[in-house]
């Protein structure tokens, strides 16, 4: 890989996609972050799209502007995505509707366009989100956990599909991490999660750029297709 990268981040506006775009500017690297509301971070090595990654045309639209801004994209990290937590008898359709759209959709359509400009140079590096909440099989997490599985799934076989032009996609799987994503969910829920891990803790940000880090460097290159759980869970 290049010593400064081009690296798109899906969901910048907030949480771990305000972190590792912070990260990555330290680093020196050009970032281009996404979000469907503006962001309040002025950089000069920092761009933003506003998009809303359920709009396929919108998504497109973007990479396209990315490609011709710098000719290429080095790492994609589809960090973007939404919770929610309800019985499946009183799961509406809506909320289905909309979890799979972001998490889902929003990761499946943005890596397909990002990896048409990384073929061109034979190489990327493509870095999903999953959750621990897949493995784990807790009550009320079906809509959430099933995005979150086809996300894997999506992960395990673009691997196989783009390893031919040095692309790796991989995937991590956060433990709970104190953001607005679990913030309306309920702390015992919660606590029975962390009870689960080997490691009974809060996750953080740096536990997951750890990861994301591991990925990107060069020396990551012949891992793909895997899925990495935060926490001791299996």
């Amino acid at each position: 890989m290049d010593n400064q990268l081009i690296i798109l981040i899906t969901g910048t506006r907030k949480g771990i996609g305000k972190h590792l775009t912070e990260h990555y500017l330290s680093q020196g690297h050009i970032v281009i972050g996404c979000s469907r509301r503006p962001v309040d971070l002025e950089h000069s090595k920092y761009s933003h799209h506003q998009v809303d990654l359920k709009e396929e045309k919108e998504i497109v639209r973007m990479v396209r502007s990315i490609k011709k801004a710098h000719g290429h994209i080095d790492v994609l990290i589809n960090n973007a995505g939404m919770a929610s937590m309800n019985h499946l008898l009183l799961s509406p359709y809506s909320a289905m509707k909309s979890i799979f759209e972001t998490n889902y959709y929003g990761s499946f359509i943005t890596s397909r366009e990002v990896a048409k400009v990384m073929i061109k140079k034979k190489a990327g590096r493509i870095i999903n989100f999953s959750t621990v909440a897949v493995p784990l099989n807790l009550d009320g997490e079906a809509l959430y956990a099933s995005s979150k599985a086809a996300v894997e799934s999506l992960t395990r076989i673009s691997a196989k599909e783009l390893g031919e032009f040095g692309i790796t996609v991989n995937c991590v799987g956060p433990t709970p991490i104190e953001t607005d994503l679990i913030k309306n969910v309920p702390k015992d829920k919660i606590d029975e999660l962390i009870g689960h891990q080997s490691l009974k803790r809060f996750g953080t940000f740096d536990d997951v750029t750890n990861v994301i880090d591991f990925f990107i460097k060069p020396e990551s290159q012949f891992i793909t297709g895997q899925t990495i759980y935060l926490g001791g869970v299996m």
